[in-house]
């Protein structure tokens, strides 16, 4: 069954509140992760708190299916383009597109903004992330090390809008 069906993707309203939803979400989904990327996610460190910073400096999107939050992701404008962070779908609702129309959603703002990119980064790890973003059109721009890490830790991954 495609649970995708049903859900509706909005720009995070000037009002929101449901804050302990989203750091939820974020949690489960990034808790498979959890024992596998070195060092762990920074989505361990998030709060409340925090996300409503992050709300007031970037653009958040939202992903809902029948009052439910299923998906998010936050989009910070730079000069040049924008940078994806904490794209984040409930588990039992990942892989069925989710993902996928979020970054729709970013690419779209992109257009909007007349960006020419779309930047984020993601674990060396996770090869299956790698692998879904390079069907979306990013590529590989470099490897980068965490402080302390004397190894690549993430790789930087852009799509370049035409």
């Amino acid at each position: 069954m495609n649970q995708s069906t049903g859900v509706s993707i909005m720009q995070l309203p000037l009002d929101f509140e449901r804050w302990d939803d989203v750091l939820a979400l974020i949690r489960r989904a990034f808790a498979s992760m959890d024992g596998i990327i070195d060092p762990p996610s920074s989505a361990h460190l998030l709060t409340v708190e925090s996300l409503r910073d992050k709300a007031r400096q970037e653009t958040g999107f939202l992903a809902m299916k029948d009052g439910r939050i299923v998906g998010c992701v936050f989009v910070l404008e730079r000069a040049d383009d924008l940078y994806v962070g904490k794209l984040a779908v409930e588990p039992d609702f990942q892989g069925q597109g989710i993902g996928r129309r979020l970054m729709w959603a970013t690419e779209n703002s992109a257009h909007s903004r007349n960006k020419a990119a779309i930047e984020l980064q993601m674990r060396i790890e996770l090869t299956g992330n790698h692998a879904a973003f390079a069907r979306l059109g990013f590529r590989e721009a470099e490897r980068t090390a965490h402080k302390g890490y004397d190894r690549p830790t993430s790789i930087t991954m852009r799509k370049v809008l035409s």
